[in-house]
């Protein structure tokens, strides 16, 4: 899978299509929304849905945490979908191999279960969060803040790239706005809203195996 380096406030961003980025000089792997227990919630609900998506996903995070040795996982939000289930059982044997890391987990709307599941998970809860400057919160801010820059999720931004042949295709992506940028959602089991940025604003998308600069 081909990433891509984007030099930007004066730190070093690898873009990655496996829907995260590794932050070079903190040494620290951001993925947002990934909606554990999802599936398991809708298929409580009647609804069809199949098994396995959750750890396809955390298969995928381990995968990034083996080659990029981050030290540190930042969450964006949104880690979990609901209430607890059996999915955050499979999470807390899959904790077990990176002890080490130390997560944060930014709070999303969805992230509802009782502060001690989390402590039992070694995940530290943050209703905001920033380090070097750079701010980490769940919903999309409008402007810097006072920070010199923030990050967020929940909007699972996408971006529609089109063709000679008026062909278009609507890809998720990493955007960079201004003051605020918004990641893509982690999880794959998740919707996408169309993004309608500035011409200027630096957007990637993500085409299957490879990042590619949009505008």
């Amino acid at each position: 899978m081909v990433g891509e380096i984007f030099h930007f406030q004066q730190q070093h961003w690898h873009l990655l299509p496996q829907r995260a980025i590794f932050w070079e000089e903190e040494k620290t792997l951001i993925v947002s929304d990934m909606h554990l227990g999802k599936a398991a919630h809708f298929r409580k609900a009647g609804i069809a849905v199949p098994a396995g998506i959750e750890q396809e996903d955390l298969f995928r995070l381990q995968q990034l945490i083996t080659r990029y040795l981050p030290q540190r996982i930042i969450i964006v939000g949104d880690m979990f979908h609901s209430t607890e289930n059996n999915d955050v059982q499979y999470f807390r044997v899959w904790r077990q191999q990176f002890a080490n890391i130390f997560i944060n987990l930014v709070k999303g709307n969805h992230d509802i279960m009782p502060d001690e599941v989390y402590e039992q998970l070694q995940i530290q809860v943050n209703t905001t969060l920033t380090i070097s400057g750079i701010h980490f919160i769940h919903e999309p801010c409008e402007d810097h803040n006072g920070f010199q820059y923030t990050f967020s999720g929940h909007f699972h931004p996408a971006f529609v790239m089109q063709g000679a042949g008026k062909q278009r295709l609507r890809l998720p992506c990493f955007y960079f706005g201004p003051h605020c940028g918004i990641l893509p959602a982690f999880g794959h089991f998740t919707g996408s809203a169309t993004l309608d940025p500035a011409a200027d604003d630096p957007v990637f998308v993500i085409a299957g195996k490879s990042i590619i600069r949009a505008q």
